[in-house]
């Protein structure tokens, strides 16, 4: 249990089982396996502070404080979100990432960032199954994989060889339901959190991978109310910490694309 900034929280990891060739007659070798666990400490944090004036208060006739407490539960989620993709967006295996992505082809072309990946509707699949392939490459499991993607980038599947409904699979296009579901074993996530990185070779990162590849772990450990002193009205404030932490880099792809 997170209980404030500055703890640590204690991962659970699986560690690598080695299979071994047989013969008959021979005596079986044992393995123990052994992996360290890691330690994920709650370094992060984010907070919001608003005053409800008492006179807005008595004639708006809302619930402000409340009002104000929802939405900045919302905006906690979008800063926290976008600090969580660009740190991910940082710790990506070298061998998943730019012109030379692919640890056997290292020929995938992914991007870079004074070269970004131009992203058409055409080419749009294409670019996912070229991630597909650096994670296949890694030997990463085909179970549990995500790609998070800009909303431009959604708006070119639904306008790609997918939205016939007969290619895809599915009873409706895509175009008609708007949902995207999962291609090539990647869950689809639409976020418009992804690190945008300006100037002249101005892009998009673009986060694929597998479940083991990163760890999260958030708490709301203080929402309270006071009087303030300077002014007539109530203080609403509350603090959120939180953790995160690239635990296997292998299992990440970063894309960096443009449109």
């Amino acid at each position: 249990e997170v209980s404030g900034m500055g703890d640590k929280v204690i991962i659970r990891t699986v560690p690598d089982i080695t299979v071994s060739d047989y013969q008959i007659g021979q005596s079986l070798s044992n393995q123990t396996p052994e992996k360290a666990n890691v330690e994920l400490a709650i370094d992060q944090a984010k907070y919001f502070s608003v005053i409800v004036d008492d006179v807005d208060k008595a004639q708006s006739g809302l619930d402000l404080m409340g009002k104000f407490s929802d939405d900045a539960s919302e905006q906690m989620k979008t800063k926290i979100d976008a600090n969580v993709l660009a740190h991910v967006g940082a710790n990506v295996a070298t061998a998943n990432a730019g012109s030379s992505a692919g640890i056997i082809s290292g020929n995938l072309g992914l991007g870079t960032a004074a070269a970004p990946l131009t992203i058409t509707k055409s080419t749009i699949l294409d670019t996912i199954l070229k991630a597909g392939q650096a994670l296949d490459e890694q030997n990463a499991p085909e179970t549990g994989r995500w790609i998070v993607l800009p909303a431009w980038a959604v708006a070119m599947i639904k306008g790609s060889d997918l939205k016939d409904a007969s290619l895809s699979g599915d009873s409706t296009s895509i175009m008609r339901n708007g949902r995207v579901g999962m291609i090539d074993r990647f869950t689809i996530y639409l976020s418009n959190n992804l690190n945008l990185v300006t100037g002249s070779n101005a892009h998009t990162q673009i986060i694929a991978g597998h479940t083991s590849g990163i760890t999260f772990a958030s708490q709301i450990t203080n929402v309270e109310t006071l009087k303030s002193e300077s002014k007539f009205g109530t203080i609403v404030r509350g603090l959120n910490v939180f953790g995160r932490s690239v635990v296997k880099p292998e299992s990440l792809v970063l894309i960096r694309a443009t449109s």
